[in-house]
């Protein structure tokens, strides 16, 4: 698949090939709407809570006499039938658990699978480079968007590098369309929760190439962006192993 570069102006200066295969191959509606599902989801923070009738504020006056009145009986009007009024049955703030459980690789593939989506619907802008926005420009960025022809909401995937994204996030921030994100956070719920996707030819090249890229048996044998050095080893138990405590019993002996 051929997708165009455009520069700052909006002109078409180059193409970046990119493999479908890589991306699943075709579109699976399943798998992203489970993944976007999960996404949405842990965004709730589980911690609602409402008043009921010996928290709401107010008077503790009863509001009419017990008996003739021909009314039912009532003491003070913080009742959950009362305009005002506690909740019956209110919320405690509970820490509520909503989070779903989604293998590592199944997330992967959700958030290729999403960008394979945008790229078939022509909806992925590809940037040279942040490099022509000089100054921190609300208007510049409209006009950026513009040449583009982004109409709609637009998710703009920054670099990782805070020097090379300072410009354009202070550019972008204030736009209500626009959502801005690092590169590496990119996944399927904002993917599809925007129309177009701005990001830099490099930016997208190191995503395709990056961690994300690991779909297989490789994201467990030889993970990507571990650091350098670092290398859990898991502890032998066999046999023939011991543990640390009968090692040290066996030198006291």
């Amino acid at each position: 698949m051929e997708v165009p570069v455009y520069n700052i102006q909006g002109q078409q200066v180059a193409s970046i090939s990119i493999d479908e295969k890589s991306l699943g191959g075709d579109v699976n509606p399943a798998l992203v709407k489970q993944a976007y599902v999960r996404y949405h989801t842990h965004t709730r923070q589980g911690s609602s809570k409402t008043k009921n009738r010996h928290e709401v504020e107010g008077s503790t006056r009863k509001l009419y006499k017990q008996k003739g009145t021909g009314n039912a009986r009532h003491g003070d009007r913080k009742a959950n039938l009362f305009k005002g009024g506690g909740h019956g049955h209110s919320k405690k703030r509970v820490r509520e658990d909503w989070r779903l459980d989604m293998p590592k690789k199944m997330r992967r593939k959700a958030n290729r699978n999403a960008l394979l989506a945008k790229l078939v619907d022509s909806e992925v802008r590809v940037i040279d480079g942040w490099a022509g926005i000089k100054e921190p420009r609300t208007a510049a960025f409209r006009d950026f968007l513009g040449a583009l022809k982004v109409d709609n909401t637009a998710l703009v995937a920054l670099p990782m590098d805070f020097e090379k994204a300072r410009v354009a996030m202070l550019s972008a921030r204030n736009i209500d369309e626009v959502e801005l994100a690092r590169v590496d956070q990119m996944n399927a719920f904002n993917l599809l929760n925007n129309r177009y996707l701005v990001i830099a030819r490099e930016d997208l090249e190191a995503w395709l190439k990056g961690p994300t890229s690991q779909t297989g048996k490789e994201a467990k044998v030889n993970p990507l962006g571990r650091v350098s050095g670092e290398k859990s080893e898991a502890p032998v138990r066999g046999p023939g192993s011991k543990s640390k405590l009968a090692k040290k019993k066996a030198e006291v002996k």
